[in-house]
């Protein structure tokens, strides 16, 4: 590995290691991943914190990297079927609580990718709040992690 590359990857590795903070709220741990590079959809997941003393609610997402970008979760059809869905409603983030987006679960889906999803790439998500606002997120490009990696493992 080149000098130029380990800084990058240094480099990289700090900006995502950053939370993103805006009224209250806290976004740790982002990543996005799509099934190849090449792929048309593509997903973010992460750790949503609420510190202040109101219910807020995460109502809305755009991605510069996609045609579409919606608020997304699975709905168990039975028979080990699960069916991706919107969420138009969004996703209520309770006082004092953390809302995790997370692979198989609540997701911010990107629909129409006009960009490749390369290993490392850092992409930009705004996330808007009903109460909190926009919250810019800086989201690295993982397509190595595993659904159990990181904080995602924890349980709250």
């Amino acid at each position: 590995m080149s000098i130029k590359t380990t800084f990058l990857a240094a480099a990289i590795a700090a900006v995502s290691a950053l939370p993103a903070v805006a009224e209250g709220i806290m976004v740790k741990d982002a990543y996005a991943r799509a099934a190849t590079p090449f792929a048309k959809t593509g997903a973010a997941f992460m750790m949503i914190m609420n510190h202040s003393d109101q219910d807020d609610r995460l109502i809305n997402a755009s991605a510069g990297v996609a045609k579409r970008v919606e608020l997304h979760t699975h709905k168990d059809m039975g028979e080990g079927v699960m069916q991706m869905m919107h969420v138009p409603e969004g996703f209520t983030v309770a006082a004092g609580e953390m809302l995790m987006l997370q692979r198989g679960g609540k997701h911010v889906m990107m629909m129409g990718l006009t960009e490749t999803f390369d290993q490392d790439k850092v992409i930009e998500i705004t996330l808007t709040f009903e109460k909190a606002g926009e919250v810019v997120v800086e989201v690295p490009v993982d397509l190595k992690r595993k659904p159990a990696e990181g904080a995602h493992k924890m349980s709250h």
